[in-house]
């Protein structure tokens, strides 16, 4: 990949035909797991009158979407009071269809943008914006379907089975930073 860079108003990169086939798929597995939270909201015909949406009350199961979906209200994991579970499960409620939203908005900037075969990204700053909540997510998905931590090393040993996307990690890592570099620069 050629680093991103800064000309004019536009944010510019370069993707060979692997980078992008990479991270279409890492991006297109994550919409599809955002997609598949929302699809679970509850039907409430109040909701659609009023265009109030509500979405699950429980947090996800899986630790990947809970890693992306994380509780809007702390509950004190040694004892949770029913007042806090209540108050996490209608912030949940309220707010997740939101956030489900722009999850998945971002990602599908990314798939409009990012070129099939790989080739030249040319984004507004706005797409930019998009892309970098994007590669956050995938970030943070990748992170911990790895299990990465502060401590766990650069380079894990070849019989590891989370060598290979370790890579990935670190080189996903490297496109968040140098596009924040062409935002900032």
């Amino acid at each position: 990949m050629k680093a991103w860079r800064r000309k004019g108003d536009a944010i510019l990169a370069g993707f060979e035909q692997q980078e992008a086939a990479v991270l279409r798929g890492l991006v297109g597995q994550l919409e599809d797991m955002l997609t598949a939270r929302a699809e679970e909201a509850p039907q409430d015909e109040l909701a659609e009158l009023t265009g109030i949406r509500t979405g699950p009350a429980e947090s996800p199961d899986d630790p990947v979407l809970s890693r992306l979906l994380p509780d809007f209200h702390r509950l004190d994991p040694d004892n949770p009071s029913r007042e806090d579970l209540d108050s996490a499960a209608a912030m949940r409620s309220l707010h997740e269809p939101e956030l489900l939203e722009k999850k998945v908005g971002v990602a599908k900037t990314v798939l409009d943008t990012l070129p099939r075969d790989g080739g030249s990204v040319k984004l507004t700053f706005e797409q930019a914006d998009a892309w970098l909540g994007a590669l956050n997510d995938v970030r943070l998905a990748l992170g911990t379907a790895l299990d990465v931590t502060e401590d766990m090393p650069d380079e894990l040993p070849d019989d590891d089975p989370r060598a290979p996307h370790l890579g990935v990690y670190h080189w996903l890592t490297w496109v968040q930073e140098t596009l924040i570099q062409a935002l900032t620069g």
